[in-house]
Protein backbone atom coordinates (compact mmCIF):
# COMPACT_ATOMS: atom_id res chain seq x y z
CA UNK A 1 0.00 0.00 0.00
CA UNK A 2 1.31 3.44 -0.93
CA UNK A 3 2.04 6.01 1.74
CA UNK A 4 -0.79 8.21 0.37
CA UNK A 5 -3.34 5.39 0.60
CA UNK A 6 -2.09 4.46 4.05
CA UNK A 7 -2.46 8.05 5.26
CA UNK A 8 -5.96 8.18 3.84
CA UNK A 9 -6.91 4.96 5.63
CA UNK A 10 -5.58 6.31 8.92
CA UNK A 11 -7.61 9.48 8.60
CA UNK A 12 -10.80 7.56 7.82
CA UNK A 13 -10.17 5.11 10.67
CA UNK A 14 -9.88 8.02 13.08
CA UNK A 15 -13.11 9.55 11.80
CA UNK A 16 -14.93 6.22 12.21
CA UNK A 17 -13.56 5.80 15.72
CA UNK A 18 -14.64 9.29 16.68
CA UNK A 19 -18.17 8.97 15.29
CA UNK A 20 -19.13 5.33 15.85
CA UNK A 21 -20.79 6.05 19.19
CA UNK A 22 -22.52 9.27 18.14
CA UNK A 23 -26.05 7.88 18.02
CA UNK A 24 -27.55 10.99 19.59
CA UNK A 25 -31.14 11.70 18.65
CA UNK A 26 -32.34 14.95 17.17
CA UNK A 27 -33.97 15.74 20.51
CA UNK A 28 -30.70 15.16 22.37
CA UNK A 29 -28.80 17.40 20.00
CA UNK A 30 -31.47 20.10 20.29
CA UNK A 31 -31.41 19.81 24.06
CA UNK A 32 -27.63 20.12 24.16
CA UNK A 33 -27.83 23.21 21.96
CA UNK A 34 -30.41 24.85 24.21
CA UNK A 35 -28.24 24.08 27.24
CA UNK A 36 -25.24 25.98 25.87
CA UNK A 37 -24.36 29.01 28.03
CA UNK A 38 -25.28 32.31 26.43
CA UNK A 39 -23.65 34.99 28.50
CA UNK A 40 -23.51 37.66 25.81
CA UNK A 41 -25.49 40.88 26.06
CA UNK A 42 -28.98 40.38 24.63
CA UNK A 43 -30.62 43.66 25.62
CA UNK A 44 -29.16 47.14 25.64
CA UNK A 45 -29.49 49.73 28.37
CA UNK A 46 -29.26 52.96 26.38
CA UNK A 47 -31.95 55.59 26.26
CA UNK A 48 -33.68 56.21 22.94
CA UNK A 49 -31.59 59.31 22.27
CA UNK A 50 -28.32 57.69 23.31
CA UNK A 51 -29.05 54.76 21.02
CA UNK A 52 -29.68 57.10 18.13
CA UNK A 53 -26.49 59.04 18.85
CA UNK A 54 -24.41 55.86 18.98
CA UNK A 55 -25.86 54.73 15.65
CA UNK A 56 -24.98 58.07 14.03
CA UNK A 57 -21.53 58.09 15.59
CA UNK A 58 -20.72 54.65 14.21
CA UNK A 59 -22.02 55.55 10.74
CA UNK A 60 -19.84 58.65 10.62
CA UNK A 61 -16.81 56.63 11.74
CA UNK A 62 -17.39 54.53 8.62
CA UNK A 63 -17.43 57.60 6.34
CA UNK A 64 -21.18 57.77 5.93
CA UNK A 65 -22.90 61.16 5.75
CA UNK A 66 -25.77 61.48 8.26
CA UNK A 67 -28.45 64.11 8.79
CA UNK A 68 -31.32 64.15 11.27
CA UNK A 69 -34.81 65.52 10.76
CA UNK A 70 -38.32 65.45 12.14
CA UNK A 71 -41.02 63.45 10.38
CA UNK A 72 -42.64 66.53 8.84
CA UNK A 73 -39.26 67.58 7.42
CA UNK A 74 -38.45 64.26 5.76
CA UNK A 75 -39.50 65.04 2.19
CA UNK A 76 -37.61 68.35 2.19
CA UNK A 77 -34.54 66.73 3.76
CA UNK A 78 -34.50 64.00 1.11
CA UNK A 79 -34.78 66.61 -1.65
CA UNK A 80 -31.90 68.59 -0.15
CA UNK A 81 -29.69 65.48 0.03
CA UNK A 82 -30.46 64.57 -3.56
CA UNK A 83 -29.66 68.08 -4.75
CA UNK A 84 -26.42 68.26 -2.75
CA UNK A 85 -25.23 64.99 -4.30
CA UNK A 86 -24.92 66.65 -7.70
CA UNK A 87 -26.59 63.63 -9.27
CA UNK A 88 -29.69 63.60 -11.45
CA UNK A 89 -30.72 60.05 -12.29
CA UNK A 90 -31.97 57.87 -9.42
CA UNK A 91 -33.61 54.47 -9.01
CA UNK A 92 -36.23 53.80 -6.32
CA UNK A 93 -38.28 50.81 -5.11
CA UNK A 94 -41.79 50.59 -6.47
CA UNK A 95 -43.56 51.18 -3.14
CA UNK A 96 -41.48 54.12 -1.90
CA UNK A 97 -43.75 56.99 -0.73
CA UNK A 98 -44.48 59.36 -3.59
CA UNK A 99 -43.54 62.41 -1.50
CA UNK A 100 -39.99 61.06 -1.21
CA UNK A 101 -39.53 61.26 -4.98
CA UNK A 102 -38.51 64.89 -5.18
CA UNK A 103 -39.36 66.85 -8.30
CA UNK A 104 -36.62 67.90 -10.71
CA UNK A 105 -34.85 64.53 -10.82
CA UNK A 106 -34.98 61.65 -13.27
CA UNK A 107 -36.59 58.75 -11.38
CA UNK A 108 -36.45 55.14 -12.53
CA UNK A 109 -38.97 53.07 -10.57
CA UNK A 110 -37.85 49.48 -10.16
CA UNK A 111 -40.55 47.15 -11.39
CA UNK A 112 -38.08 44.56 -12.58
CA UNK A 113 -35.54 46.84 -14.24
CA UNK A 114 -32.71 45.08 -16.04
CA UNK A 115 -29.30 45.29 -14.41
CA UNK A 116 -28.07 47.34 -17.36
CA UNK A 117 -30.78 49.94 -16.66
CA UNK A 118 -29.93 50.05 -12.95
CA UNK A 119 -26.26 50.59 -13.82
CA UNK A 120 -27.21 53.77 -15.68
CA UNK A 121 -28.58 55.29 -12.46
CA UNK A 122 -26.29 57.51 -10.41
CA UNK A 123 -27.93 56.79 -7.06
CA UNK A 124 -30.65 54.93 -5.18
CA UNK A 125 -33.14 55.96 -2.49
CA UNK A 126 -34.53 53.34 -0.09
CA UNK A 127 -36.07 52.74 3.31
CA UNK A 128 -34.72 50.03 5.63
CA UNK A 129 -35.90 47.38 8.08
CA UNK A 130 -33.65 48.13 11.02
CA UNK A 131 -30.55 49.88 12.33
CA UNK A 132 -28.15 48.38 14.90
CA UNK A 133 -26.59 51.12 17.02
CA UNK A 134 -23.64 49.23 18.49
CA UNK A 135 -22.21 48.37 15.08
CA UNK A 136 -23.66 51.25 13.05
CA UNK A 137 -25.30 48.74 10.72
CA UNK A 138 -28.30 49.27 8.45
CA UNK A 139 -30.28 46.11 7.70
CA UNK A 140 -32.29 45.64 4.50
CA UNK A 141 -34.88 42.89 4.20
CA UNK A 142 -35.58 43.97 0.62
CA UNK A 143 -39.25 44.72 1.04
CA UNK A 144 -41.16 46.80 -1.47
CA UNK A 145 -39.85 50.02 0.14
CA UNK A 146 -36.28 48.73 0.54
CA UNK A 147 -35.94 47.45 -3.00
CA UNK A 148 -34.30 44.50 -4.68
CA UNK A 149 -30.70 43.90 -3.75
CA UNK A 150 -29.49 44.78 -7.25
CA UNK A 151 -30.65 48.39 -6.96
CA UNK A 152 -28.76 48.85 -3.67
CA UNK A 153 -25.51 47.43 -5.04
CA UNK A 154 -25.02 48.81 -8.56
CA UNK A 155 -25.56 52.59 -8.14
CA UNK A 156 -22.58 54.53 -6.77
CA UNK A 157 -24.59 56.54 -4.20
CA UNK A 158 -27.16 55.30 -1.67
CA UNK A 159 -29.52 57.49 0.35
CA UNK A 160 -31.23 55.43 3.07
CA UNK A 161 -34.00 56.59 5.41
CA UNK A 162 -33.85 55.15 8.94
CA UNK A 163 -36.52 55.95 11.50
CA UNK A 164 -35.51 56.29 15.15
CA UNK A 165 -38.13 53.68 16.03
CA UNK A 166 -36.24 51.18 13.85
CA UNK A 167 -32.94 51.52 15.73
CA UNK A 168 -32.04 48.82 18.26
CA UNK A 169 -28.94 48.78 20.40
CA UNK A 170 -27.61 45.23 19.95
CA UNK A 171 -27.60 42.54 17.30
CA UNK A 172 -29.66 40.08 19.43
CA UNK A 173 -32.34 42.77 19.66
CA UNK A 174 -32.48 42.86 15.86
CA UNK A 175 -33.27 39.14 15.83
CA UNK A 176 -35.85 39.67 18.56
CA UNK A 177 -37.38 42.39 16.40
CA UNK A 178 -37.61 39.94 13.52
CA UNK A 179 -39.24 37.15 15.53
CA UNK A 180 -41.58 39.33 17.59
CA UNK A 181 -42.74 41.81 14.99
CA UNK A 182 -41.91 40.10 11.72
CA UNK A 183 -41.05 42.35 8.82
CA UNK A 184 -42.60 43.66 5.67
CA UNK A 185 -40.06 41.71 3.68
CA UNK A 186 -40.80 38.52 5.58
CA UNK A 187 -44.54 38.88 5.06
CA UNK A 188 -44.07 39.45 1.35
CA UNK A 189 -41.85 36.41 0.98
CA UNK A 190 -44.23 34.25 3.02
CA UNK A 191 -47.09 35.19 0.72
CA UNK A 192 -45.05 34.73 -2.45
CA UNK A 193 -43.05 31.65 -1.60
CA UNK A 194 -43.66 29.24 1.22
CA UNK A 195 -46.54 30.58 3.30
CA UNK A 196 -44.58 29.95 6.50
CA UNK A 197 -43.19 32.14 9.27
CA UNK A 198 -39.61 32.07 7.99
CA UNK A 199 -37.52 35.21 7.85
CA UNK A 200 -36.37 36.56 4.48
CA UNK A 201 -33.85 34.36 2.74
CA UNK A 202 -31.91 37.42 1.62
CA UNK A 203 -30.76 40.11 4.06
CA UNK A 204 -28.21 42.86 3.34
CA UNK A 205 -26.11 44.38 6.11
CA UNK A 206 -24.65 47.83 5.44
CA UNK A 207 -21.94 49.25 7.70
CA UNK A 208 -20.78 52.33 5.83
CA UNK A 209 -19.89 52.78 2.15
CA UNK A 210 -18.55 49.73 0.34
CA UNK A 211 -14.80 49.41 0.83
CA UNK A 212 -12.11 46.75 0.88
CA UNK A 213 -8.33 46.58 1.24
CA UNK A 214 -5.70 44.37 -0.35
CA UNK A 215 -2.80 42.70 1.42
CA UNK A 216 -0.88 46.00 1.36
CA UNK A 217 -3.86 47.70 3.05
CA UNK A 218 -4.65 49.87 0.06
CA UNK A 219 -8.28 50.88 0.63
CA UNK A 220 -10.57 50.74 -2.40
CA UNK A 221 -14.14 52.05 -2.24
CA UNK A 222 -17.09 50.81 -4.25
CA UNK A 223 -15.94 47.27 -4.98
CA UNK A 224 -18.99 45.52 -3.54
CA UNK A 225 -21.54 48.31 -3.55
CA UNK A 226 -22.02 52.10 -3.42
CA UNK A 227 -18.96 54.24 -2.70
CA UNK A 228 -21.11 56.82 -0.95
CA UNK A 229 -23.67 56.21 1.80
CA UNK A 230 -25.93 58.99 3.01
CA UNK A 231 -28.42 58.39 5.82
CA UNK A 232 -31.43 60.38 6.97
CA UNK A 233 -32.36 59.56 10.58
CA UNK A 234 -35.99 60.50 11.22
CA UNK A 235 -37.01 61.34 14.77
CA UNK A 236 -40.41 59.67 14.56
CA UNK A 237 -41.04 59.11 18.29
CA UNK A 238 -40.41 60.64 21.73
CA UNK A 239 -36.71 61.34 21.92
CA UNK A 240 -36.64 61.96 25.68
CA UNK A 241 -33.25 61.28 27.20
CA UNK A 242 -34.79 59.14 29.92
CA UNK A 243 -36.87 57.01 27.57
CA UNK A 244 -35.68 53.57 26.63
CA UNK A 245 -38.48 52.51 24.27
Amino acid sequence: MSSVADSRRQVLDRIRAATQNSAATVEQVAGAYEALPRGYVRHGTMTVRARQERFIERLREYDAEVVECATEELAATIAAQLAASGRQKFVAPAALPAEWLAAGFDWKIDRGLAASDVEQCEGVLTACFCGVAESGTIVLHHSETEGRRVITLLPDWHLCVVRASQIVETLPEYFDKCSEQGSEGAREQRSREQGSGELPRLVTWISGPSATADIEMTRIKGVHGPRFLHVVVVEDRDQGLGTRD
